[in-house]
């Protein structure tokens, strides 16, 4: 685990000259509810990792047949239901291109909400989460609208203010056939009073163009995910657009991504490689760039199970038994992350809280602390956002 740096005296000579600003403790982001410990996307983990201390939740959305925005993390449903074991429905199996792969199984919008609720949710990775296995046929496939319910019912008894973080999957996607995400999604949001840039909600997606359709109808934060430095946003691909996500996180890229979004959510080791033996690498650059370029920075996934863990942190030869998660997520925090994506959202709260108590900001996290960046609110699309000339359908 890296120890701290002290700061030295003539850095804290400058930081007590700056105005003085808020800066933000790193963010806890429940991935998928605390999915290291129930089915993900049901509302039993979204339950468990706010009770756990995570400060925002995320239900990935895709649509029923009837327009619903339901959580799943893919719209094939085969492998996170019991839906292969239902004869009623066995002729609802079939082929489909999603983002240019060929994909078989059973898909969310060939049913409607009140077919979709009579599935059960199961584990998807059973062979690594045994126990998760155990609570298979228990919980129901939730909508956005029982997610918020969930949040405010806990709201209202642990007294704590919980952010929601959905992701749109697919969006070029569902837009194809007819099902647009982002309308339903913020019409559900506006409706529970979610409709600007509070700390209470923030939109995410792997494509750009919905993005920057979603920067010009709200004022909601927006965060550009991104995914191997090779890979490409599906609608860059549609498009022709030749960049790829390392292309977006250059210095470039980010200043390009500010134009419409507030936060990155790249994949950690764009921020902390590994070698070819799984060792962690130096940071590179990434956090420091994109705090200069005015965004936050909240990498994913960050699990507990040694089979995920960089080999610095894993412990005995089982690779599904826990290893030195906190040292993990310890090196990303030294490196200045705002927030962390994290399947077990106790050990974030933990790494975050013990982070917070003792540790010192490294150099990387002065550029962001400078432009007064560690509160996250509307000031940080004061005087630069684009509109664009749409209205809500």
């Amino acid at each position: 685990m890296k120890s701290y740096r002290k700061m030295s005296a003539a850095l804290a000579l400058a930081v007590a000259s700056m105005p003085a600003i808020a800066v933000a403790d790193p963010l806890v982001l429940g991935h998928r509810g605390a999915s290291a410990y129930r089915p993900e996307h049901t509302l039993a983990s979204y339950a468990l990792a706010i009770d756990q201390g995570a400060d925002y939740i995320e239900p990935d959305l895709v649509s029923t047949r009837d327009g619903i925005l339901v959580a799943r993390h893919e719209n094939e449903i085969g492998g996170t239901t019991d839906v292969g074991l239902r004869a009623e429905f066995a002729g609802r199996r079939a082929v489909k291109m999603i983002d240019g792969v060929s994909i078989t199984g059973w898909f969310t919008e060939d049913f409607t909400l009140a077919e979709l609720k009579t599935l059960k949710a199961k584990e998807r990775i059973p062979g690594t989460r045994p126990g998760n296995a155990a609570y298979d046929g228990q919980f129901e496939v939730p909508t956005l609208q029982e997610v918020i319910d969930l949040v405010r019912q806990k709201e209202a008894s642990t007294g704590r203010t919980i952010g929601i973080i959905p992701e749109t999957k697919h969006p070029t996607y569902f837009d194809s056939i007819g099902l647009s995400l982002e309308e339903p999604l913020l019409a559900t949001l506006n409706a529970n009073g979610y409709n600007g840039a509070s700390d209470r909600v923030i939109i995410q997606s792997f494509e750009v163009g919905n993005l920057q359709f979603l920067n010009g109808l709200t004022d909601i934060r927006l965060v550009q995910l991104t995914g191997g430095a090779a890979g490409r946003p599906y609608d860059f691909t549609l498009s022709g657009d030749t960049r790829t996500y390392g292309d977006l996180l250059s210095v470039t890229g980010l200043n390009f991504i500010n134009d419409y979004a507030e936060l990155i959510g790249p994949e950690k080791g764009s921020i902390i490689p590994r070698d070819a033996a799984g060792f962690l690498l130096s940071p590179t650059s990434l956090v420091g760039d994109a705090h200069a370029a005015g965004l936050l920075v909240t990498p994913y996934t960050f699990r507990p199970e040694n089979i995920f863990l960089p080999a610095d942190f894993r412990i005995g030869a089982n690779p599904n038994a826990y290893g030195d998660q906190m040292g993990e997520l310890m090196a990303f925090l030294d490196a200045g992350v705002d927030g962390i994506f994290v399947d077990a959202p106790d050990l974030g709260r933990a790494a975050v809280d013990r982070f917070v108590a003792g540790a010192v900001p490294e150099p990387a996290s002065w550029a962001m602390m400078i432009v007064g960046m560690g509160a996250i609110g509307a000031s940080l699309r004061a005087g630069r956002r684009r509109r664009h000339a749409l209205a809500m359908a």
